[in-house]
C-alpha cells in the first residue's frame, strides 16, 4: 500500500513560479490537454520541486534546474519507490517532468540534459489471464458458429486448436505452409518460432483431425510451399481476423478482456504446469529461451499448485 504523499514543502522563485503557470497555460490551449490531466502535471511537477526544496534546502529558482544532476533525480524516484509507489506512477511522473523540461528548453528558458540519462522503473509486464479448461473448450467449439461459411469454420476452429493444443503463437499457426501441415497418424510437428528457431511440439489427434478438416472443405487449391491458412478470398489469413474472432466470442460466451488469441497459449501452458508438466518440458513446447520466461508465463494460482502438490508428493498422501 503507497504511503500517503508527504506535505508540499515548496519554495519557489517567482520567475519559476511564473514559468509554471505558462506551461499550464500552453498544455490547455495548445496541448488542449483535459483538466483533469493538467491538474495531474502540475501535481507531479509540485512533488518534485517539494521534494528538491527539500534537499537543496532552500528556495528554488529556474537557475537552479540548469544545474539539476541526474543523482537528483534518481534521489526523486528512489523516495517514490520508498513510498510504495507503483512503477507505472513513477514512470509517469518522470515522462511530465521530461516534458516540462522540454517545454522550458523550447521556450529558452532553461537547458538540461540530466533527464536524457534517466531511465524510468520497469513496469511488470501484464500476461493475459488463462483460460478455464471448460472457457477453453468453449472458444474451440463455438468459434465455427461465427461463420456463415463452413470451411471457414473449420479452418477457425483448427487455428485455435494449434494455439490451445499446441501452444503456438497465432504468428506461427498462420506461418504455417500447407507441405508443414500434419497428416493422420502424425504425432509431432516442426514449427519455426522467433527468430527463426525450429522446435519440435507434440501434436494432439483432435488438433490433426481439425486440420485435415479445414485442407478437405477448402475451396482454393493448397500448394505444398503456399500458406496453409487461407482467408474468405484466397489470400494468406490474416490475424487480425482470429483476433476479431476473440473479441466476439468474449461477447457471445461472457468471457474477460483478456481473453486474446495469446491467452489461448498461455492457457496450454498454465494447464499443463497445473496437471503436473513440469518446467523445462514447457518451456521447450513454448520455444521459450529463458527458463525465467515460462516461470512467468505459465503462473497459476495457489489452490491449482496445492492441488498438484497433493496429488502428487508422497508426504502429502500420509
Amino acid at each position: 500500500m503507497a504511503e500517503p504523499s508527504p506535505q508540499l514543502i515548496l519554495a519557489v522563485a517567482a520567475d519559476l513560479e511564473s514559468a509554471i503557470a505558462r506551461w499550464q497555460a500552453w498544455l490547455r490551449e495548445e496541448r488542449r490537454a483535459a483538466a483533469h490531466t493538467a491538474t495531474a502535471y502540475h501535481s507531479d511537477i509540485s512533488q518534485f520541486l517539494s521534494f528538491l526544496c527539500q534537499h537543496r534546502g532552500g528556495q528554488i529558482a529556474l537557475k537552479d534546474l540548469a544545474t539539476l544532476a541526474p543523482t537528483e533525480v534518481r534521489a526523486w524516484l528512489a523516495e517514490r519507490v520508498r513510498r510504495n509507489l507503483k512503477a507505472s506512477s513513477n514512470n509517469r511522473a518522470l515522462s511530465v517532468l521530461r516534458s516540462f523540461f522540454r517545454w522550458l528548453q523550447k521556450n529558452g528558458l532553461v537547458e538540461n540534459t540530466a533527464l536524457s540519462v534517466i531511465r524510468g522503473p520497469r513496469s511488470p509486464k501484464a500476461l493475459p489471464r488463462a483460460l478455464s479448461d471448460r472457457e477453453a473448450r468453449a472458444v474451440v467449439k463455438e468459434v465455427a458458429s461465427l461463420s456463415d461459411d463452413d470451411w471457414q469454420g473449420l479452418r477457425d476452429t483448427a487455428v485455435l486448436l494449434l494455439l490451445y493444443g499446441a501452444g503456438l503463437r497465432i504468428g506461427e499457426a498462420l506461418g504455417l505452409t500447407r507441405g508443414e501441415a500434419p497428416s493422420a497418424g502424425q504425432e509431432a510437428m516442426t514449427v519455426k518460432g522467433k527468430g527463426s528457431k525450429e522446435r519440435r511440439v507434440p501434436l494432439l489427434p483432435v488438433v490433426v483431425t481439425a486440420i485435415e478438416n479445414y485442407t478437405a472443405a477448402c475451396p482454393y487449391r493448397l500448394p505444398p510451399e503456399e500458406p496453409l491458412f487461407r482467408g474468405a478470398r484466397g489470400k494468406a489469413l490474416n490475424p487480425r481476423h482470429i483476433q476479431r474472432c476473440m473479441q466476439n466470442l468474449r461477447s457471445a460466451l461472457g468471457l474477460p478482456e483478456g481473453a486474446t488469441p495469446h491467452a489461448l497459449r498461455h492457457s496450454f501452458a498454465t494447464h499443463l504446469l497445473a496437471d503436473g508438466g513440469d518446467l523445462r518440458s514447457i518451456q521447450e513446447l513454448l520455444g521459450h529461451a529463458s527458463l525465467s520466461t515460462t516461470q512467468r508465463y505459465t503462473a497459476v494460482d495457489t489452490s491449482g499448485l496445492l492441488a498438484v502438490y497433493q496429488k502428487s508428493h508422497p508426504r502429502a498422501r500420509d
